[in-house]
């Protein structure tokens, strides 16, 4: 028997050796360093190992050890996969178990109204929402945090989002996104605190946000965003600036909401200042230019307080002259000097000219059909010659204007290694050349009608027009050809050809029981005067093959001048067209004068001149004030006593004075009560525009409108057939009321609803009117 502290001795010796091999028991097995002859993953599901093995820092020869696997387990959490993973050693084989995480079998929206599904689940897509991808739960979380924002962003405060992640079988998972979106808030009150040189009334009118009003369902004025706020205190700021308060200052702005979170209060706390007036207008710097040409430019006077938006406004108008001149580069700066005693500001314009810049080459890109020629006839910016800004916008519009593409841009990039040259590079992207078209419409004065055409706006890349076309309808059935070279000379003179026949019922046209059947030959010639005026002179040969019917007047007509005419016509015509576009223009205008007459010989001998003006004027971003006028007259010469009868001039319909029917205006024939139009013209229109207060496509094809309309016509000649002769402004007719026009992928749909507003006895009025299709 051993001695007790041997034994002791001994069993510690035991005891240590024991904890030595528990401890190397319990250590990882990839602790140790070793050098991997495998690597076998473990816990896989759906994702294929060798997905894990294109993400492993390691490979089989690699050695491995701690500080390695660390590596390995962050490069496996980074892919998103898994919501576990261990790294472990058998024998010499790298051992991976992992947990996947699971993936989205089913997604579902429930309660979204202001937001589509379509276009909310595309955007979960997008952010990584999206079924057969892995669930990630700080993806969800973002998302409600961004629908919360969207929804804030349209007033809707009171929204909750609430998701609910459901297990599946085969570690799948199904996301339900419930969105109760409550009601919009709408702003209660501005309030305006430190104003005292201007009324808060008269601030609040610079302001597009604002309390609910009358047309806050049109304009959601009502509504808060932080860019419009942001948007209405800079336009404040201008306000003052304008004004000459150039230390005007907004100290703080205050966006509260109440407890119910359906009212919102804005509190814009603002410093005046006091306003500063002109000392002084110099001019510095080295102008390249007489500073006589510069002064008249700017828009300020000395005594007069100080507006930013005039200063800004001369500094553009002096580089604008400048890069007319050919100095590009032009650099104009407004310095100014401000005198807080005397409350008085010098206003210094330091231009800096740069040297003047020549057009080295202008280049055509994109025309792959269109021949350069055409582009280059067009531009009014010379290769060698000075550059001009101006020059280059006409140019660009020019090309818009040919109908030929469908976007036109000019860049003029700086020549490399060249501090006096650029390039003008014009990039044009093409419409199709030919037009194929068939289609079918519908006027109430007219009834339906089919059309057809084939038309090459630019035949074989030349910019010439080749058109052939057929109209039929109740009322008038029409062939045509039509060829016009739009440069027939170097200068830009065009000559055109037409061939046509025109069968006219007028029984189902107007209601008159007579018709005529006419042929036209003839040729134009137009002579460009401006970049947006054009002079057009023209000859034709007409043959008119008219039958009376039972009208009285269309009897009495062929009495006295038969039923078949040769007519031989000069006319000779004026357009100035400067509206910015030709579908819903915004500004500028379209007047149009025509004169014609048949030459002596004619079997009928009379003459027609017609004035027509359109003007738009832009009254904000969204509103469009339109003015438009027509005027005609005609009458008969020689051995023709009056203008023939089925020539007259019409009014009333949808495209004259709407809310009566088309073409009922004026003189009527005695028994039949048909209208027969008149010799002499006057209609118009007062109308203001607006896009459709709808977003997306609508904005762009959509107007509104309210309109003032009046017109009628007039016979000068005394007859006992008609109700009425001569002149008398009292026989105006007037009618108010809304119009929308849609430009449909089929075809353009216009509707009026009109109010006749001095409605006579026997007037044909028609409150509601449209028309749908399109004529060629």
């Amino acid at each position: 028997m051993l001695p007790i502290a041997q034994i002791f001795r001994g069993g510690a010796r035991q005891l240590i050796l024991l904890s030595a091999v528990l401890v190397s028991l319990n250590q990882p097995a990839a602790a140790a360093v070793f050098q991997v002859s495998d690597i076998r993953v473990e816990g896989l599901q759906r994702i294929a190992p060798g997905t894990v093995f294109n993400y492993l820092p390691v490979q089989v020869g690699d050695t491995v050890g701690e500080d390695v696997t660390g590596g390995i387990i962050r490069a496996l959490y980074k892919t998103g996969f898994f919501d576990d993973v261990r790294v472990e050693r058998d024998g010499s084989v790298l051992v991976l178990w992992v947990r996947e995480r699971p993936a989205i079998a089913e997604i579902k929206i429930t309660g979204n109204k202001d937001i589509e599904t379509e276009a909310l689940s595309n955007a979960l897509a997008d952010i990584g929402l999206k079924e057969g991808r892995v669930f990630n739960r700080s993806v969800l979380d973002r998302i409600e945090q961004e629908l919360e924002r969207q929804y804030f962003a349209r007033g809707k405060y009171g929204v909750l989002i609430q998701s609910t992640v459901s297990p599946l079988e085969r570690n799948r998972v199904a996301v339900n996104i419930e969105v109760i979106e409550g009601l919009t808030a709408r702003i209660k009150q501005i309030n305006l605190i430190g104003n005292q040189a201007f009324t808060t009334k008269d601030l609040s009118k610079q302001f597009k946000l604002g309390p609910t009003g009358w047309n806050s369902f049109y304009s959601k004025n009502d509504q808060y965003s932080k860019q419009k706020l942001a948007g209405d205190l800079e336009t404040l700021r201008s306000f003052y600036l304008d004004r000459g308060y150039i230390k005007f200052d907004i100290k703080s702005t205050q966006v509260s909401i109440s407890a119910d979170r359906k009212e919102i209060y804005i509190t814009v706390v603002i410093e005046e200042g006091a306003p500063f007036k002109i000392s002084d207008i110099k001019l510095a710097g080295e102008p390249s230019v007489p500073a006589a040409q510069l002064f008249p430019l700017i828009q300020l006077k000395r005594g007069e307080f100080f507006s930013r938006k005039a200063t800004t406004e001369s500094a553009e108008r002096i580089s604008s002259l400048l890069g007319d001149e050919g100095y590009a580069f032009a650099n104009v700066n407004t310095v100014p000097e401000i005198d807080e005693d005397a409350h008085e500001v010098a206003v210094t314009f330091f231009v800096d000219s740069g040297k003047r810049v020549y057009v080295r080459r202008v280049n055509m890109k994109g025309n792959t059909r269109t021949r350069d020629e055409v582009l280059r006839r067009e531009m009014r910016q010379l290769e060698t010659a000075w550059f001009s800004a101006e020059l280059v916008r006409k140019s660009r519009e020019r090309l818009q204007r040919l109908g030929y593409f469908d976007d036109v841009s000019i860049e003029t990039p700086a020549v490399p290694g060249s501090a006096d040259q650029v390039d003008v590079d014009v990039s044009v992207k093409e419409k199709p050349a030919g037009n194929l078209a068939a289609g079918i419409g519908f006027s109430q004065s007219q009834g339906i009608i089919l059309n057809a055409s084939v038309t090459q706006n630019n035949f074989l890349g030349t910019g010439k027009r080749v058109s052939l076309a057929l109209n039929t309808s109740a009322a008038t059935r029409l062939y045509q050809i039509g060829y016009l070279n739009p440069y027939y000379t170097v200068d830009g003179i065009s000559r055109g050809f037409n061939l046509s026949y025109r069968e006219t019922d007028f029984d189902e046209l107007i209601g008159a029981d007579y018709s005529a059947n006419v042929g036209v030959a003839g040729m134009n010639f137009g002579l460009p005067i401006s970049d947006t005026s054009r002079a057009g002179l023209g000859f034709r040969f007409q043959y008119t093959d008219f039958t009376a019917g039972f009208s009285e007047i269309a009897q009495e007509f062929v009495e006295q001048n038969g039923n078949t005419f040769n007519d031989f016509f000069l006319s000779a015509n004026y357009t100035n067209d400067s509206r910015d576009t030709a579908i819903f223009p915004t500004r500028g205008g379209l007047r149009n004068v025509f004169a014609e007459v048949s030459v002596p010989g004619s079997d009928l001998q009379y003459y027609k001149i017609n004035y027509q003006e359109q003007r738009y004027v832009p009254l904000t971003s969204r509103f469009i004030f339109s003015l438009s006028g027509d005027i005609a007259y005609g009458d008969g010469y020689g051995d023709t006593d009056y203008l023939p009868f089925f020539e007259n001039f019409y009014a009333g319909g949808p495209r004259s004075v709407r809310g009566w029917v088309a073409n009922s205006l004026g003189p009527r024939e005695v028994g039949t009560d048909d209208p027969v139009g008149g010799n002499l013209k006057l209609a118009g229109s007062v109308e203001l525009f607006a896009p459709a207060p709808v977003g997306g496509e609508f904005e762009k094809t959509l107007r509104l409108g309210v309109f003032l309309d009046f017109g009628t016509v007039w016979t000068m000649d005394e007859t006992d057939l008609l109700t009425s002769t001569g002149f008398d402004l009292g026989d105006l007719r007037y009618s108010t009321g809304l119009s929308a026009t849609w430009l449909s992928p089929v075809g353009a749909l216009s509707i009026s609803f009109a109010y006749p507003l001095n409605e006579e006895d026997g007037d044909d009025t028609q409150v509601f009117q449209f028309g749908f299709g399109q004529t060629f």
